[in-house]
């Protein structure tokens, strides 16, 4: 019942947190801001938008069964490491979402060492604004091959159904909190981001500086870029003064929902950008 429960139930879940703090998120943005916004609000917001919807459309139709109904098939046919453990159940669940949140970091760090995955990935990062929307600014492309890693990741570790649902709860939910234009006094952010990665913390990743947007990968936890050194702890020129975005795409103009979809399959160049910028 409680698996059945789950999978009926994971779609309202999250979306409905999804909205909630999508909504808490914008309203904070604008009651305490951290930086001035640069480009337009409206554009920006409705590309960011327009990318969430096409790729949520997307997901569904090319994956029929999600992560939670990948995760109830695993454990009912007793596959993965945790299904074989013999472990409590709150202890599985603990590891599977660690696991999938170490995972997500691997990832991400994966699709800016690797320059065809770096082509999708560098839309999230054409932003010339660091905001919530900018959380959910992701190629469709990038986010099928988020979906086969995952899927990959509940079969070999076997993740529960629950396990899944938590993550990406916390997943959407951090990912909404950690791009938001919020600001933080600077001893709140020293104690949080020993427990998850704040706006402060995660906006040097997409300064247009290359040392520092190669630093800072974790979405949620934000442990593994302490543990294996891609932490970066302030951007040299501060929040304020910092520029968000790439430094060969600058022209707003350009920026729009059409290009942003094609992006992937233009120019030329495809250096890797943990060895140097483009």
């Amino acid at each position: 019942m409680m698996h059945n429960l789950t999978l009926d139930s994971e779609p309202f879940i999250r979306i409905g947190f999804f909205v909630g703090i999508l909504i808490i998120m914008a309203l904070w943005e604008t009651a305490a801001p951290c930086r001035p916004l640069t480009d337009s609000k409206t554009v920006r917001c409705f590309n960011n938008l327009s990318l969430i919807l096409i790729d949520t459309v997307a997901l569904r139709f090319l994956f029929p069964i999600t992560a939670a109904g990948t995760a109830m098939f695993v454990e009912s046919h007793n596959w993965g490491l945790l299904n074989n453990a013999g472990l409590p159940f709150w202890l599985t669940v603990a590891i599977g979402v660690i696991g999938l949140d170490f995972t997500v970091y691997l990832q991400h760090a994966m699709f800016h060492a690797i320059p065809a995955f770096w082509r999708l990935h560098r839309v999230h990062h054409t932003d010339l604004d660091f905001d919530t929307t900018t959380g959910i600014r992701f190629h469709p492309i990038e986010m099928f091959l988020s979906m086969i890693i995952k899927l990959a990741v509940v079969v070999v570790l076997g993740v529960s159904a629950m396990g899944v649902l938590i993550f990406e709860v916390l997943l959407n939910a951090t990912s909404l909190f950690n791009h938001g234009n919020i600001r933080l006094p600077i001893s709140m952010d020293r104690v949080l981001r020993f427990l998850i990665v704040t706006p402060d913390m995660h906006r040097v990743h997409h300064s247009v500086v290359i040392q520092e947007h190669n630093s800072n990968f974790g979405f949620n936890l934000p442990w593994w870029d302490r543990l294996l050194g891609t932490y970066c702890d302030q951007p040299e020129a501060g929040h304020k003064g910092m520029i968000i975005g790439l430094a060969q795409f600058r022209d707003p103009k350009r920026l729009t929902l059409l290009w942003l979809l094609a992006l992937p399959f233009v120019g030329k160049n495809l250096r890797c950008t943990i060895d140097e910028p483009e």
